[in-house]
């Protein structure tokens, strides 16, 4: 289908983007890679009366380490975090997750903010950067503040972002010696939305958990935080009854909603599936 007509607006600056949305009001929308919402606009799902673009900002790209925190520019592509070599070195789970989001052609267009803001369940980043313990910059009118990735969601399309806001950067310590992290992802085929996955972020001594972090994707509303299956398993050494425990914890917490791609009873098997198999990866990078 065609999406009904819209204004464009292409500014330069986040204060003109800003001033824009505050005098378009809620009719209009951020486009930014448009992988999420031009679809949605070809189904008139979205009809937004204008767009504003915001891929001429050079101010929101970029990787940086900075006051002991990796800034990463909403802005920046998939295939930017998959090359980022800072990030290889500090936050290995971002561009290996990465390699797992659609295709080469929607990564070269894809952006992590864009993924994140859109507040889809589906989408790959916000389970990921709950696991990651990262902050969302958002900038409005009023100036910046800082939301942490797990209140930031609150319903399917929905978040925290106010409607004369942008998110402008995503902010995560990177990791500490001997951490380890995995994302599973079980999908249909090459490019498809998870049926269920699974971020863990892991730290061991002496044979015991002594962090753990587990982010679920396309398992409930939103994007969620296993805070009970996390619990499992600190302090505990990785035998079969502990990821059990773990993965018995993830089962209770998720609510998933039935589509082509499975029921809520296979669905809710399969965060329990990715989770274990996460903690099995992050495990074994834990040097």
């Amino acid at each position: 289908m065609i999406p009904p007509a819209f204004d464009y607006h292409a500014p330069v600056s986040v204060g003109e983007a800003i001033s824009l949305l505050s005098s378009l009001g809620d009719d209009a929308k951020i486009l930014a890679g448009g992988h999420s919402l031009l679809p949605m606009m070809k189904l008139r799902f979205a009809q937004p009366g204008t767009l504003i673009d915001i891929n001429r900002i050079p101010e929101l790209r970029g990787i940086t380490e900075e006051g002991g925190k990796i800034r990463i520019g909403a802005m920046t592509t998939e295939s930017e975090l998959i090359d980022s070599q800072l990030l290889q070195d500090r936050l290995p789970l971002l561009p290996e997750a990465a390699q797992l989001i659609a295709d080469p052609q929607v990564r070269n267009r894809g952006t992590i903010g864009g993924d994140i803001a859109h507040g889809d369940p589906g989408n790959d980043h916000p389970a990921i950067a709950m696991a990651l313990d990262a902050e969302f910059v958002l900038q409005g009118p009023k100036g910046e503040r800082t939301v942490k990735a797990v209140d930031f969601f609150h319903g399917t399309y929905m978040t925290a972002l106010a409607e004369d806001e942008i998110l402008t950067a995503i902010l995560i310590a990177p990791f500490a010696a001997g951490t380890g992290s995995a994302y599973q992802k079980l999908k249909r085929k090459t490019g498809d939305w998870a049926t269920a996955g699974a971020a863990v972020v892991l730290r061991m001594s002496g044979g015991k958990v002594t962090h753990a972090s587990i982010g679920l994707t396309n398992v409930a509303p939103t994007a969620l935080r296993a805070r009970e299956a996390e619990a499992a398993l600190i302090g505990k050494v990785l035998d079969d009854a502990t990821l059990d425990a773990a993965v018995k914890a993830v089962r209770t917490v998720c609510d998933p909603a039935e589509d082509l791609r499975g029921d809520a009873e296979y669905k809710t098997a399969m965060a329990g599936e990715m989770t274990k198999r996460a903690i099995r990866a992050a495990a074994a990078r834990c040097k």
